[in-house]
């Protein structure tokens, strides 16, 4: 099952996310059952994430900054992957904060496996997905369902604030 929200500011989406995971456990109580957001609950089965999707909008054009006018991938685009790339290793603690977090990356079962970004390849720790040029965003797959909301985009933001 995948859930989806649309997107926004940062802080409103983990308030979201937040609020989502305490409803979806108080849901299954009410029925008598068990509502569990362990990245990696089943050994043999693939395990759960919070992939962040990034983007950045300019505020005065509302245009995203990542594409450049004629529809190519822009200069801070690259910047900001690299940014990722460069600092993610040393965030893994805020993305995979328990052991079972790290359970859920292992190769052939479409978890990101390193810090390499590629179009649409879902076993790299940043996906590109296949968009226009007006959605284009850089998705960091790395975060377990049990990080921390706050946590996870706050990491993931200021490893390519860094690169700017």
């Amino acid at each position: 099952m995948e859930i989806n929200l649309i997107h926004g500011q940062p802080m409103d989406l983990a308030d979201q996310v937040f609020l989502f995971k305490r409803t979806a456990r108080e849901a299954a109580l009410r029925h008598k059952m068990y509502c569990t957001f362990m990245a990696k609950p089943h050994a043999k089965e693939p395990g759960s994430a919070m992939h962040i999707h990034q983007s950045v909008v300019d505020i005065k054009t509302r245009k995203n900054i990542f594409s450049n006018p004629d529809g190519t991938p822009s200069p801070l685009f690259f910047s900001h992957i690299g940014g990722l790339q460069k600092y993610m290793p040393a965030a893994m603690a805020l993305f995979c904060s328990n052991v079972n977090s790290y359970r859920r990356l292992t190769r052939y079962l479409s978890s990101p496996i390193n810090v390499h970004w590629g179009y649409d390849n879902r076993t790299a720790g940043l996906r590109v997905p296949m968009s226009d040029a007006q959605a284009r965003r850089v998705e960091n797959r790395v975060g377990g369902a049990d990080a921390n909301p706050y946590i996870a985009i706050a990491a993931s933001l200021a490893a390519v604030i860094s690169a700017w």
